[in-house]
C-alpha cells in the first residue's frame, strides 16, 4: 500500500479549534516517560487525567512499536490540543490503526478527555483526519468500530458522514464506514 510519499505529508494538521500533531517513536516514547515530560514536548498543558479513555500504556507500547517503520507515521495516533484562542491543552488523540490494506480501507479511532467532551472536539479531529485519509490516492474507505450504547461516539461517526455497516470484529461491536465516493 502506499506510504505518505504519495499523499500529504505527516506533522501536523490544523482545524478551527485543534492542532493534530502526528505522532513519532520519539513522541510516543515520551509520553510513556510521563505527563510533565509530553507537556515539555508539546508545549501544551497536558490534564492530569492524561492519558483518555482506551489509550492505555499497552496501546502506546504497542503504537511504539509500529512507529519504527517512517512509514507508518500518520497511519498512527494523532494528539489533539487545543489551539489559541480556545485554550493550549492536550484533549485528546485520534488516528488510525494502521495503513491502509489492500483493498484501500483503513480503521480510524479517537478519545477526549472526559471535560473536552460534548464539544465537538472528535468529530472536528475525524473530521480533519478523514479529509488526511482521503487526500492519498490508495484510500477508498475509512472505517470505525464502537459499541451500539455509546451515543457520543455514534453521533460523531454519523456528524462525519460514516453509516452503519454492520457487526464489528468483536462481539457487541458495530462497524461504521465511509467512502471517498460518498463525501463527493
Amino acid at each position: 500500500m502506499s506510504d505518505s510519499a504519495s499523499g500529504p505529508a505527516p506533522g501536523y494538521l490544523d482545524t478551527r479549534r485543534l492542532r493534530m500533531v502526528a505522532a513519532n517513536a520519539q513522541l510516543i516514547s515520551i509520553d510513556i516517560e510521563g505527563r510533565a515530560a509530553l507537556a515539555n514536548a508539546l508545549g501544551v498543558q497536558v490534564p492530569d487525567n492524561w492519558p483518555p479513555d482506551l489509550y492505555d500504556r499497552t496501546t502506546m507500547q504497542f503504537a511504539l512499536d509500529k512507529l519504527g517503520d517512517p512509514a507508518v507515521r500518520g497511519w498512527s495516533y494523532w494528539y489533539l490540543q487545543l489551539r489559541e484562542p480556545e485554550g493550549h491543552e492536550l484533549v485528546g488523540i485520534s488516528g488510525f490503526k494502521g495503513r491502509p490494506d489492500a483493498r484501500g480501507s483503513v480503521e480510524i479511532s479517537y478519545s477526549i478527555l472526559s471535560q473536552f467532551r460534548r464539544r465537538g472536539l472528535a468529530t472536528e479531529a475525524v473530521s480533519g483526519l478523514l479529509g488526511w485519509a482521503f487526500r492519498h490516492p490508495a484510500v477508498a474507505q475509512v472505517t470505525a468500530e464502537t459499541f451500539p450504547w455509546l451515543e457520543q461516539s455514534l453521533g460523531v461517526l454519523r456528524n462525519c458522514g460514516f453509516t452503519l455497516e454492520g457487526q464489528g470484529s468483536e462481539p457487541g461491536v458495530v462497524r461504521y464506514s465511509v467512502n471517498r465516493s460518498m463525501l463527493r
